[in-house]
């Protein structure tokens, strides 16, 4: 347990601890409102204000069993300034998208074709526009992080019932494990063992389809409302 999450417990009620922390990681608040928003960020810009009360926000929130306070705290600065950026976007013309996340160096198939269609043709509904735009951006950020695009992932996607399933199985469980979901994010790797254990998915599936279940791990603990349609079989095994 390290220094910072006991002084975030104990910040909860101590409006002066509070204070002292946020000055103490103003440089962490920038660097995450930077982050988030694609953008450098200084002081003078409304999302250093939007990140400055999100940390506030997460000290009041934070509980020893959310796993690392600092990793919590980037988790709820990314959720506001994502807030911030698509209120913003509802009033601004169309985002364009990054041709890269479209890019693949092996021969597509016909399900890969298939979901970029569908993806392409979702952006392009009036009300969702920008939003889902603003999302594949984001969790592309997320992905490359991992060493992998987000359209890469229609390559690994399982197909088969049984292994969908399987791979539903292992997600649900990370995401019911605070602590698993926290180091995956940190370590950059799935915790094949643990999963392989205890949830009794093979470690083949786990391998193979590596990259879909930390996408899968990534959009569900995030804030990607649209996105989390394309998993939606799941997340319900998630709500199970």
């Amino acid at each position: 347990m390290r220094e910072i999450d006991i002084k975030a417990e104990e910040a909860k009620i101590d409006v002066n601890l509070m204070s002292s922390l946020i000055m103490q990681y103003d440089n962490f608040i920038l660097k995450c409102a930077s982050s988030a928003s694609h953008n450098y960020i200084s002081k003078n810009d409304d999302e250093y204000s939007v990140a400055m009360n999100a940390f506030s926000e997460a000290i009041k929130n934070y509980s020893m069993d959310k796993g690392s306070f600092l990793n919590f705290a980037e988790l709820v600065i990314r959720r506001r300034i994502i807030d911030f950026i698509r209120s913003k976007s509802r009033f601004a013309p169309e985002i364009s998208i990054n041709p890269s996340l479209f890019n693949s160096d092996k021969e597509e198939n016909e399900e890969s074709i298939s979901m970029k269609i569908e993806i392409t043709e979702k952006m392009v509904e009036t009300n969702i526009d920008n939003s889902l735009k603003l999302e594949i951006e984001l969790a592309n950020d997320i992905f490359s992080s991992y060493g992998f695009t987000f359209m890469s992932l229609s390559d690994c996607s399982p197909k088969a019932k049984k292994t969908k399933a399987a791979c539903a199985s292992a997600v649900a469980y990370i995401l019911k494990n605070n602590i698993l979901v926290s180091n995956m994010k940190v370590k950059k790797m799935l915790p094949v063992n643990v999963v392989e254990k205890n949830a009794k998915v093979p470690r083949k599936i786990l391998e193979r389809h590596r990259k879909y279940i930390i996408a899968a791990v990534e959009i569900l603990s995030g804030d990607f409302p649209y996105l989390a349609e394309y998993i939606r079989f799941i997340r319900e095994e998630f709500e199970k």
